[in-house]
């Protein structure tokens, strides 16, 4: 797939102590760097396990909340934001997480030259960036293209989920995945929250405000007709 999507813009933000220190000391044990060699999941885990992509982490809190809680499932998380990254790793350490490990680069790129073919059970999109103006939709994320690379790595029955506060990407984004040959809805439209994604302190406080925030989970597809 050529790169056509770029998914974020690189602007850092402040870089706490705590977070440098983080990228200096625990980026060497919970990261993988990039390359353009496969990885092998199992190996990365030390074990068979489902393994669960999210790509654009933010601050993480999510993320390690998730891997707390589902000590059965491995998750790669893949941002390119350094205080995302170095809040997640300093919470890897405190809750001493063994199934969470980072990738610091373009998530495109990574699909394209570090993850083998289904290699995955499930992919977290959570609160991409809207890009609200419409001079700007064509910088969003979840495309057609984007859709379909991503397909390719999940294992059949395998899930994407992505979750947003924008309505009119919601739209967009109900649009994309159900005209994806390979993906079905796994409810009419949009899903309730699932137990497993955590409310966030930002979602809840626009909750009480009254706006809405919507799930969308898709189904790879098994493969039918085949003998």
């Amino acid at each position: 797939m050529q790169q056509t999507i770029r998914s974020f813009v690189l602007r850092q933000g402040r870089l706490s102590n705590a977070q440098r220190r983080a990228c200096e000391t625990l980026l060497p044990r919970f990261g993988i760097p990039f390359s353009e060699n496969w990885l092998d999941l199992d190996q990365v885990f030390c074990r068979p396990a489902p393994k669960i992509l999210e790509i654009g982490f933010g601050m993480g809190e999510s993320t390690a909340t998730i891997a707390t809680a589902h000590p059965e499932n491995d998750y790669l998380g893949i941002e390119v934001h350094t205080p995302g990254v170095g809040s997640l790793l300093n919470q890897i350490e405190h809750l001493e997480l063994t199934n969470l490990r980072i990738i610091q680069h373009d998530a495109v790129e990574v699909l394209q030259h570090m993850l083998p073919a289904e290699c995955l059970d499930g992919v977290h999109i959570f609160f991409p960036d809207p890009w609200p103006k419409a001079r700007h939709h064509k910088r969003r994320l979840i495309q057609p293209a984007l859709v379909t690379h991503l397909c390719a790595h999940l294992k059949t029955g395998g899930y994407i989920h992505v979750a947003t506060d924008w309505e009119d990407y919601a739209v967009q984004i109900l649009q994309v995945l159900s005209q994806e040959s390979q993906l079905t809805n796994t409810v009419t439209d949009y899903a309730p929250r699932p137990e497993y994604r955590p409310l966030t302190k930002f979602e809840q406080r626009g909750l009480k405000l009254g706006h809405g925030v919507w799930d969308l989970i898709f189904q790879k597809n098994c493969i039918t007709g085949v003998l």
